[in-house]
């Protein structure tokens, strides 16, 4: 029975699945040849190097931007995530924080809550998203998905990704223009250094005061302060937000306002995503250990599986 170094916590059934094959440990050591992580603890690049023996690194999310791959890929070291298998959960909490922002749902919900409706009459009313102007930043597998979901509202799809794809709606290079043209920003890249406040001031006031910014991607390609001030400012109407720059704290300023919708990072939270995304954990851990293969690598290690 091999060491398996778990960081963060996983679920029973992953426990259960792994239990006959591994014995859980909490601390690295050199011995350790198994670490099953996720995308946000990942690993520390100092903590790879108490493990010298260190073969595989399972993660448990699509997103791996905690975990240094390249170097884990330079160790010899493979990583894998937990892609597709999210994709329409992922999308569909999209169109939950669009939506909640179109219809304005929390302050409607205020209003049927606070007695409002029986004393001042009618709420006003809202915008809708039919034939709405959309900018995807990001068109991987989740924004494609996304982007399938958003076609019964017939809207104009556009997108921005660092090299075009093939798909039915409109390259943009440039991220700045494309969110001069639309009336929402999706935001859908994945996160670390490369994209760190990709979307900056200057593209949230592209937006305007008629605009709409929702991530689901990762808090860190937001430049958040910026995102608040252009809020406060009315230079931005209003926000979706699943992830934070400072995860779990949000700042007040965005609680405290009624055209901004807050999730806890929940984009792929279901019983049934879950689930599928702990048994694909599983699934590379116990592959790799009884026949040296794993089902999904990362990019950077797809080298090693050869």
């Amino acid at each position: 029975m091999r060491d398996l170094l778990v960081i963060g916590g996983i679920t029973d059934p992953m426990r259960a699945a792994l239990a006959p094959h591994f014995a859980f440990v909490r601390e690295a050591n050199s011995g350790i040849e198994y670490v099953l992580t996720n995308g946000h603890d990942g690993i520390p690049t100092d903590e790879m190097d108490k493990m010298p023996n260190l073969k595989l690194i399972s993660n448990y999310g699509v997103g791996y931007d905690a975990i240094d791959a390249k170097s884990a890929a330079r160790r010899g070291v493979l990583v894998t995530h937990t892609p597709d298998v999210l994709n329409a959960e992922v999308a569909n909490t999209t169109l939950l924080l669009m939506l909640a922002c179109y219809r304005e749902i929390l302050r409607d919900d205020a209003h049927a809550r606070s007695g409002a409706w029986e004393e001042t009459g009618n709420a006003p009313l809202t915008r809708s998203p039919e034939g709405a102007k959309i900018g995807i930043l990001g068109m991987g597998r989740i924004g494609q998905e996304i982007a399938r979901r958003l076609e019964i509202f017939s809207p104009e799809i556009r997108y921005h990704a660092r090299t075009p794809k093939d798909v039915p709606y409109p390259h943009e290079p440039s991220l700045l223009e494309m969110a001069r043209k639309v009336d929402c920003l999706i935001v859908i890249t994945p996160g670390g250094a490369a994209t760190k406040h990709l979307v900056n001031r200057e593209v949230l006031e592209a937006l305007g005061p008629q605009g709409t910014v929702i991530n689901i991607a990762r808090g860190s390609v937001i430049d958040e302060a910026a995102m608040v001030a252009c809020l406060k400012e009315g230079k931005l109407g209003w926000a979706g937000l699943d992830v934070f720059e400072a995860e779990p704290k949000i700042p007040d300023a965005l609680k405290a306002m009624p055209n901004v919708v807050l999730l806890p990072h929940v984009g792929s939270a279901t019983v049934e995503t879950r689930g599928a995304m702990g048994q694909l954990v599983v699934d590379n851990l116990i592959d790799h250990l009884t026949k040296g293969t794993v089902r999904t690598p990362v990019p950077e290690c797809a080298s090693l599986t050869g």
